[in-house]
């Protein structure tokens, strides 16, 4: 069984092959920059700070239309690029960027498989050479007149779906810990937490990092995504409602479900754990 479009996955050895193709290009998305892109990136690869550059500067949101149009024309994105969106924690950040430039209506932005960790793991050149702007002209992309509201969820939306179990299924695809309300905020962001542990009633827990192999970052196969989700109720015949703690890594588990597996119906719901935990009398299960 092979991926339902694989069209948005790019290896490494496409990335080298393109390195010069003016119709491409190529950013990094880290959480952290310093331990990552500043040390050492895929050369030519723009950088994409996942806070300051894909989120709102102030409100707790993604970045707004125009901000979305002038990140990606300062890195020289045409409405006709093709932009590959690579990342540390295998895509974890990526996947994000993804998703918010899917809702703006890009059309061809792809992911390198594997990301950082798959790009050096077969010992591929670095630089620290930052990509200049006449290297890159300014690019026209302009974003759709209304964003893909089909991709995306908000808080009363999830509320309603509760009651509608038999043709919605939710995944928390959190840690364990996060899912059983041992813990509140993953080990790495101990202090990004909410009010209250827990989850959404009805959801099912498939972590989002086993949908990637251990060893480079890649994606599973397309059977063994099957296997992961199937028999946990997460099935292409209903709508596929994923959430973590902010939005971030059930992007990951949102391109996984619709681009590899293929579900028609899959939103993401990036108010995730912070607003639902910390919204009074919300229903919580543990």
């Amino acid at each position: 069984m092979e991926y339902a479009h694989p069209e948005v996955l790019v290896d490494t050895q496409w990335v080298v092959d393109h390195s010069k193709d003016t119709r491409v290009r190529i950013a990094e998305v880290d959480y952290d920059s310093k331990v990552n892109y500043e040390l050492g990136h895929v050369p030519g690869a723009a950088l994409f700070d996942w806070k300051k550059d894909i989120n709102d500067p102030v409100a707790r949101n993604i970045l707004s239309k125009q901000a979305c149009e002038d990140l990606l024309q300062k890195a020289g994105v045409n409405d006709d690029t093709t932009l590959v969106l690579y990342g540390d924690f295998n895509n974890w950040f990526a996947a994000f960027a993804f998703w918010v430039f899917k809702y703006y209506g890009y059309k061809d932005v792809r992911l390198m498989n594997g990301g950082r960790k798959k790009w050096l793991t077969e010992d591929r050149p670095l630089t620290k050479d930052v990509p200049q702007q006449q290297q890159y002209p300014k690019g026209n992309f302009k974003a759709s007149s209304e964003p893909d509201k089909n991709i995306r969820v908000f808080l009363s939306y999830v509320k309603e779906s509760l009651d509608a179990k038999d043709r919605v299924g939710m995944v928390d695809v959190r840690s364990p810990k996060e899912f059983t309300g041992e813990i509140t905020a993953p080990p790495e962001y101990p202090t990004e937490h909410a009010q209250r542990g827990g989850h959404i009633p009805g959801a099912a827990n498939i972590p989002w990092s086993q949908a990637v192999n251990d060893s480079d970052g890649t994606f599973k196969s397309a059977d063994e995504l099957k296997n992961l989700y199937q028999p946990k109720g997460v099935t292409p015949e209903k709508e596929i409602i994923a959430y973590c703690r902010i939005g971030e890594r059930s992007s990951h588990t949102w391109f996984v479900l619709k681009y590899l597996l293929g579900y028609p119906n899959v939103r993401n719901y990036d108010g995730s754990w912070t607003e639902w935990g910390n919204m009074i009398a919300n229903p919580i299960e543990r």
